[in-house]
């Protein structure tokens, strides 16, 4: 387990240990999500790694008024 402090700007540093087994770079997003009495940190993935993630989907489906004329 590690720990960090908050700085008086409300910044923390992610540890280095952390940062190299998830592969955490600057710049990088992250998203803070409170869940009951915790915080959860999750990794933003950049867009790039979308690409192809919905191959073979089925895109006939009607979704709008629109599209059943």
């Amino acid at each position: 387990m590690y720990a960090t402090t908050i700085s008086s700007k409300y910044q923390v540093v992610i540890p280095r240990e952390i940062r190299e087994q998830f592969g955490i770079k600057p710049g990088q997003k992250v998203v803070f999500i409170p869940y009951r009495k915790s915080l959860r940190v999750v990794i933003v993935p950049p867009i790039e790694e979308a690409y192809g993630f919905l191959k073979g989907i089925d895109t006939t489906v009607e979704r709008d008024e629109e599209d059943r004329v």
